[in-house]
């Protein structure tokens, strides 16, 4: 469990969120299940990081939309992201995959979810 996350972040190892995914339901009940998802997060988006990153042609379109859906679904359970994976997301994102409508659309999505506005009291 511990060294997952580390393999989900390679580009091309699709078959490992299976494995991901199986852990996430174990933890269901468990006071882990946060922290796991964190870790989950973290590594989708240093996947896509590296699938754009490598394949600057968009020949991967499938496997990456199925990263952006991955994503905004652990964006929505998380609520928030480390600073540095986002950073290196929205760049890497915007050179690569500007004209990519679901990337865009998951961009605004995480826009969205991520800079709410505080309610100040």
């Amino acid at each position: 469990m511990d060294c997952l996350p580390a393999a989900l972040e390679r580009a091309g190892n699709e078959g490992s969120w299976a494995v991901a995914d199986a852990i996430s339901t174990v933890l269901k009940n468990s006071e882990e299940l946060h922290s796991w998802r964190r870790h989950l997060l973290s590594a989708c988006i240093k996947g896509l990081v590296t699938m754009y990153s490598s394949s600057k042609d968009e020949s991967k379109q499938e496997v990456e939309r199925s990263m952006l859906l991955r994503l905004e679904e652990l964006l929505c359970v998380v609520g928030d992201v480390d600073p540095d994976d986002w950073c290196n997301l929205v760049k890497t994102g915007l050179k690569y995959r500007y004209r990519d409508e679901a990337f865009l659309k998951i961009l605004n999505i995480a826009i969205q979810l991520l800079y709410k506005k505080e309610s100040s009291l």
